[in-house]
């Protein structure tokens, strides 16, 4: 075909050979056949000249099947974040992929000063957090504290014996002198007194020394804190440099974007993130995938057919992406461009948008005055959300409109089946609230994973933090994560997969969604989560057994909801 250089043609075409009529919805799609082939003509070529997957570091790749003016058909490949500079396949690969929409500012312009600033900022921190007299003081700081901590804890517990020597003492005066004793003389009373006062004085020579041991030691640590604080500050005052020149150069880059649609039509990063009323765009907007194969189109005067997007190589510590697996593109960092990009293309409805519940029934299992429980179907909301208003409290709130207070006291994720109590007093929902706080509510939950797990029970614990970047995703984070426990064990192998029983300790967001699928857990996604592993007909996740104390008699509830997969 007569195409720019980087249109790639297809080496074979799918066996379904009608084209979309729209085009892909990219934060939330099923893979065309077309988009697939050319996803797998990608791959083969990756096999052959990037690095085997297990060794590499994991990267997005996409591909955008186009044609031009005259109806031929061909694809462009790219992959997320910034060029690939001094690959060693380097021009290889600029023969093959799209490049980035902004390819860098001439060597001598203020871009390219400041972050040779920014460069040699970075050189100067990591040498002052490294230099050994930092690391010396820091550690002889450490040492000073816990010796300090040791002395005065002995001289507390001297003081602690020689207290309880004084009270038996004063206690033996006090027996000796009793008026049922015999009758004293004055030297007695004169000799008890003088015990009396040497007593007491003692008591305040032993505060007075702790108070000095205490001065003593924090004058140490104090002058040594000094030395330390001084050279933190140093770095300190840099990182808050580094920082004002990293923003600064930030939108210098992103007023370079200037992002294209099919009409022509030119808008920047941040005027566009400006728009969707979002804080300013993170580091690498502009750069993945999807952006770059629009505007590379555009530029060219090619017609976008399908799209998708595939991860290739390891996963992050962090992250849960399965290497070949199809994923949607980001909400953080596309979730405003994309809009403006696809604007003058017939785009597929956004499937979130639809309610998959509407003619699904809501089982109750339990009412009373007091509560209900209810199995919820896969696919209808816990709580109403941005888009859809039907749920399960919208719904529970209709059927028992004599209800007060909050309903809600724990969620199940829309596409999780399965067992959910609902308070319909406020007396109730405190009582079944702190159950929860208290973790004395059993919850079982039952699932169907993608792979064989050959230990028969375990635990996890993976704490959870939001991917900001990419919401509604979690992701691992050992430092900031909150905390996240699961006890798990399996029940049986099904034709290559597993069926697990999973027993959540703390209620996090995909919480059990990320302890299967994560590497570090059961390293196998639940069936049908296309978050964390492949979408199915639904997510293969039930929540199957309840056990909590009724909140006005006290006596022990257990509902049992069987499912089959």
């Amino acid at each position: 075909m007569n195409r720019p250089n980087l249109v790639i043609p297809f080496a074979d075409k799918p066996e379904l050979t009608s084209l979309p009529t729209t085009f892909t919805y990219p934060f939330c799609y099923q893979p065309d056949p077309w988009a697939k082939q050319a996803a797998t003509e990608l791959q083969q070529w990756l096999s052959l000249h990037a690095a085997p997957p297990e060794q590499s570091e994991g990267k997005m790749y996409g591909v955008l099947v186009v044609k031009n003016h005259s109806g031929e058909l061909g694809y462009l490949c790219a992959y997320s974040g910034a060029s690939i500079a001094e690959h060693p396949k380097e021009e290889l690969y600029k023969q093959h992929f799209v490049p980035n929409i902004f390819n860098g500012f001439s060597q001598d312009s203020d871009f390219v000063k400041h972050q040779t600033i920014i460069n040699n900022l970075n050189n100067e921190i990591d040498t002052l957090t490294t230099c050994s007299k930092l690391t010396n003081l820091t550690q002889q700081l450490t040492t000073l504290k816990q010796q300090a901590e040791n002395a005065i804890r002995a001289e507390q517990q001297k003081m602690v014996e020689a207290k309880k020597q004084r009270k038996l003492t004063r206690e033996s005066i006090a027996e000796q002198l009793s008026p049922w004793s015999e009758q004293h003389t004055p030297v007695q009373f004169k000799e008890a007194k003088h015990v009396s006062i040497s007593l007491a004085r003692e008591s305040v020579e032993n505060k007075k020394a702790l108070q000095t041991l205490k001065t003593y030691w924090q004058q140490k640590i104090t002058t040594l804190s000094e030395q330390v604080t001084e050279k933190l500050a140093i770095i300190s005052t840099l990182k808050k440099r580094r920082k004002k020149l990293s923003n600064k150069l930030q939108r210098q880059l992103f007023q370079q974007y200037l992002l294209l649609n099919i009409k022509g039509e030119k808008k920047g990063i941040l005027e566009l993130f400006a728009e969707n009323d979002h804080a300013k765009p993170p580091a690498g907007t502009g750069d993945c995938a999807a952006p770059k194969l629009l505007q590379y189109a555009f530029q060219h005067q090619l017609i976008p057919i399908c799209f998708t997007e595939f991860w290739w190589g390891k996963s992050h510590p962090a992250e849960i992406r399965k290497h070949s697996h199809f994923y949607p593109a980001c909400q953080g960092k596309c979730g405003p461009i994309l809009p403006f990009m696809l604007q003058g293309l017939a785009v597929d409805t956004n499937p979130l948008l639809s309610n998959p519940a509407e003619k699904l029934a809501l089982d109750i299992v339990y009412h009373d005055q007091h509560l209900v429980v209810v199995n919820k179907p896969a696919g209808l909301l816990s709580v109403p959300g941005k888009n859809i208003q039907d749920s399960v409290e919208t719904r529970i709130k209709a059927q028992f409109p004599q209800a007060t207070g909050k309903l809600i006291v724990h969620r199940l994720d829309m596409a999780t089946s399965g067992l959910l109590v609902l308070a319909l007093t406020e007396r109730a929902h405190k009582s079944i609230q702190q159950q929860f706080i208290e973790k004395t509510i059993e919850k079982r939950y039952i699932a169907l994973v993608d792979g064989i797990i050959t230990e028969e029970s375990g635990n996890i614990d993976l704490p959870l933090i939001l991917d900001i970047n990419d919401r509604p995703r979690q992701k691992v984070c050992h430092e900031h994560g909150k905390v996240a426990k699961t006890t798990w064990q399996v029940l049986e192998h099904i034709e290559g997969k597993t069926i697990v029983q999973l027993y959540p300790i703390t209620g996090r967001t995909h919480q059990l969604r990320v302890h299967c699928a994560h590497p570090d857990g059961l390293n196998t996604p639940i069936t049908g989560d296309g978050l964390y592993g492949t979408s199915a007909n639904r997510l293969h996740l039930h929540a199957e057994a309840l056990r909590f104390n009724h909140p006005i008699t006290k006596q022990r509830l257990s509902f049992v909801q069987k499912v089959t997969f």
